[in-house]
């Protein structure tokens, strides 16, 4: 795998083991029995050939075995990179391939000279109109592909240049906000695929859970099916160790029917493959070592996050959605968003208590300034350019003209500014006056539980914080159910613990968590809510949310 943007050459790269892709090969179905000859497949970031490689062995014994000419291959394959001296890599380990597989040596340059095509895939691919389309130089001559295989690059959208960025954006509408290349890879193959063709991919699974992803689980259910979801969070599948939290996907343009959902652990890598396939193919409930695998009857609906609970937490989730709604809602005035992003902290936080006008200056909160369970004010303060709602009139704020203008060329060099360079000293988030005087409940976005802490009123959140107003509840009771483990449970259904065993809270799952109504709540549930939020006692919370939510023969789940 190789990056498709001109930028470092180790960029995106991120090899897979042998035994890892042998494994997305065979879920694919791209094994010699069959006629490979005749089908389409297609390796869209060859790299050095970790998937290029067996993909070649298994299409020349295929072909051997049918007893045709080895030129029927030419159009069997196609491998795409930009990374020139990758593919000259490539080359000489299909060369030897070839070579052992005794095809001679003019027959073998014909081949490897129409596989190997060093180009931008996602352009080739985006340069098309219609959502099935085949972009030219990919196969022509047929209608689609039958396979689209491989470990797309991994690069993050700062580390793609401006311009690129815009043309893939423009010609992938499911790379979204902060989407990362790959989420490009995956419609581009999907738009790629026959009725009955087949994209598997070992891949980061962040877009399966999170905002960015939306678009693209969207475009998944307009016509193709999941089969298969293999997280791959603790297997060792890759040469280097990365932080990708990856997962195999086995989606195919067909009606969505049922769908495995399996985890693998570090064991995996030691279990013969077809094993595996058996296990995920037809899970029977008896886990393979290293192999957990469950059938789910249904899919999600398009755009939902594709969570992966055990069944008992998938019993406890779906009792929970059925019977209570969500936190945020209109009903109770309930919101929940994230603090103030600037483009430039170091412009727009200080902790000088002069450096601008009082009007203009906030108390910031951070999350350092929560870990107690209690607001304790680090001394950071947030320069605000804005006055009720509206960026401020600098010729009535002298100081904070002074200061802004000092670092005029740094705040008009961010996107923000150069969208509007009338207002060149903004903020990429506007500062609401009124959510710093209010009472609001607080939550880190990296902690390993829920941890709401009440801000009375008169700080202001940074983008590391997340917030909870509400006009319909008393705050600590609410943050009461939201330090229980049952307010603990919803994010880990809805996202996943990163390494180190932590929770990433993001907007959309905070949204989702599902509460009982204000009035609900008897006075003696709120008052143990209440009690447990003010003493921290995370225990106390749990057993009274149990008794909100009536699930104490649900509950502990273990």
């Amino acid at each position: 795998m190789q990056p498709v943007v001109e930028v470092a050459p180790s960029l995106g790269a991120v090899y897979t083991k042998p035994w890892a892709v042998h494994l997305v090969l065979a879920l694919a179905g791209y094994e010699a029995p069959r006629n490979l000859v005749d089908a389409h497949a297609v390796e869209p970031s060859a790299g050095e050939g970790a998937f290029l490689v067996p993909m070649a062995t298994r299409l020349l014994a295929s072909c051997r075995a049918q007893r045709r000419p080895w030129l029927d291959c030419r159009d069997s394959l196609r491998a795409y990179d930009l990374d020139a001296a990758a593919l000259r890599q490539c080359r000489r380990k299909l060369a030897a391939v070839l070579e052992r597989a005794g095809v001679p040596d003019p027959e073998a340059a014909v081949l490897l000279n129409a596989w190997l095509v060093e180009a931008d895939y996602l352009l080739l691919v985006g340069r098309t109109t219609g959502p099935a389309a085949h972009a030219p130089g990919l196969f022509d001559e047929c209608p689609g592909l039958d396979f689209v295989l491989g470990n797309p690059p991994y690069v993050r959208l700062e580390s793609i240049p401006e311009v690129q960025n815009a043309a893939y954006r423009q010609l992938f509408p499911t790379m979204r906000g902060r989407a990362d290349l790959y989420v490009g890879f995956y419609e581009a193959a999907l738009r790629q695929l026959r009725p009955g063709g087949v994209c598997a991919f070992l891949c980061a699974d962040r877009w399966m859970l999170n905002q960015y992803g939306e678009s693209l689980r969207r475009y998944v259910g307009t016509g193709f099916a999941v089969e298969t979801v293999l997280e791959m969070h603790e297997a060792d599948a890759f040469d280097d160790a990365v932080s990708a939290y990856p997962a195999i996907t086995v989606i195919r343009r067909a009606a969505q029917g049922p769908a495995v959902v399996a985890t693998a652990t570090a064991a995996i890598g030691q279990v013969p493959t077809a094993d595996v396939v058996r296990g995920l193919t037809a899970p029977d409930g008896q886990a393979l070592p290293g192999l957990t695998a469950r059938r789910l009857p249904r899919w999600f609906a398009p755009g939902e996050p594709w969570i992966r609970p055990t069944s008992a937490r998938a019993a406890l989730l779906a009792h929970l959605e059925t019977h209570f709604g969500p936190l945020e809602s209109a009903a109770t005035g309930t919101r929940v968003g994230l603090g103030v992003a600037t483009g430039a902290d170091a412009i727009f936080f200080t902790t000088d208590p002069n450096a601008v006008e009082s009007a203009h200056q906030l108390r910031l909160a951070r999350p350092a300034d929560v870990r107690t369970g209690r607001v304790a004010w680090g001394g950071q303060y947030l320069i605000s350019p804005w006055h009720q709602g509206r960026p401020a009139d600098l010729a009535a704020a002298p100081r904070l003209a002074a200061h802004l203008t000092h670092h005029r060329a740094r705040l008009e060099a961010r996107h923000v500014a150069q969208k509007n360079l009338a207002a060149w000293y903004r903020t990429i988030d506007k500062v609401d006056e009124q959510l710093y005087r209010r009472p609001k409940l607080y939550i880190p976005d990296i902690k390993n539980t829920l941890f709401p802490v009440l801000d009375p009123g008169g700080t202001y959140p940074d983008h590391n914080l997340y917030f909870v107003t509400s006009d319909g509840w008393d705050l600590e009771v609410l943050g009461g159910l939201l330090l229980s483990d049952i307010g603990t449970f919803f994010v880990e259904c809805y996202g996943v613990r990163m390494r180190g065993g932590y929770l990433r809270m993001q907007a959309q799952y905070l949204r989702k968590i599902r509460v009982a109504a204000p009035a609900a709540i008897t006075p003696s549930q709120a008052a143990a809510l209440r009690e447990a939020f003010q003493t921290r006692d995370v225990a106390a919370a749990t057993r009274a949310a149990i008794a909100v939510y009536g699930i104490g023969h649900l509950w502990p789940l273990d």
